[in-house]
């Protein structure tokens, strides 16, 4: 990895945000990482070489500030990006509140929306190229009960970024994402805290189990390495089959 070269992490001090940090400094990635709680960063990266940026990305503004930062320290807007900012939230559509619902829209598709926005603007004014990863769910792709709100905000952020790819495909500026089901993160405890909980969601699987971030982060370095230099527009599946195939029965 050419050492002038980084990756901005937004949701850094989530739990896919943490291991893809330090999947992506294995390979030599010099990192921006970025959350809206600083005393937050600085507990969970309490030794880090990397600037730690705060800025609610929800908002254009804290967006632009983010990127802002980014450029302060490294001269130049992030050559990858990938946002790990998000949240579940698994309530009936008959149950959701507004309050609720724009918390849902706020965390997951406006997040994306102005940071891909702030990123893309840095990039073309620097007319470089760049690679972009961000996090859809399998609730998107199909109908999972309870999940309105998320399913929502998810789906939106795949036409996002089809669109955005299309858009920006021609300055060489890649953009996709990936669609888990249920990972194994502080997020989705309260999801599978029992362990009949635990094994009741691990079998509405084809392939039992629940995934890790680790899987997840995996993918998404690929994704932002030269090795996908031809992939741009995609929605890449890790659902153990969920969103595709049924599980056998028995």
């Amino acid at each position: 990895m050419r050492q002038d070269r980084y990756a901005l992490i937004t949701g850094a001090t989530g739990g896919l945000g943490r291991v893809l940090a330090a999947r992506l400094a294995q390979d030599g990635w010099s990192l921006a990482l970025a959350g809206r709680d600083e005393s937050r960063l600085r507990d969970v990266y309490p030794d880090c070489t990397h600037p730690l940026l705060v800025g609610d990305v929800s908002t254009p503004e804290g967006a632009r500030s983010v990127l802002q930062q980014c450029q302060a320290h490294y001269g130049q807007p992030p050559d990858a990006l990938a946002h790990c900012v998000g949240s579940v939230l698994v309530v009936p559509l008959h149950r959701t509140s507004h309050e609720q619902y724009r918390a849902c829209m706020r965390a997951n598709l406006d997040s994306a929306f102005h940071t891909l926005a702030a990123w893309v603007d840095a990039l073309r004014a620097a007319k470089r190229p760049g690679a972009a990863v961000l996090v859809s769910s399998a609730a998107a792709r199909i109908g999972t009960p309870n999940h309105e709100a998320v399913a929502a905000a998810k789906a939106g952020l795949e036409g996002l970024v089809r669109a955005a790819a299309a858009t920006y495909a021609a300055a060489g500026i890649r953009i996709n994402a990936v669609a888990p089901g249920l990972m194994d993160t502080p997020a989705a405890a309260g999801l599978i805290a029992s362990l009949s909980a635990r094994e009741a969601v691990a079998r509405q699987y084809p392939l039992p189990g629940i995934g890790t971030p680790q899987e997840l982060a995996e993918l998404m370095a690929w994704m932002l390495s030269p090795a996908a230099a031809r992939v741009t527009g995609q929605v890449w599946s890790l659902d153990a089959g969920f969103s595709t195939i049924r599980p056998l029965v028995r």
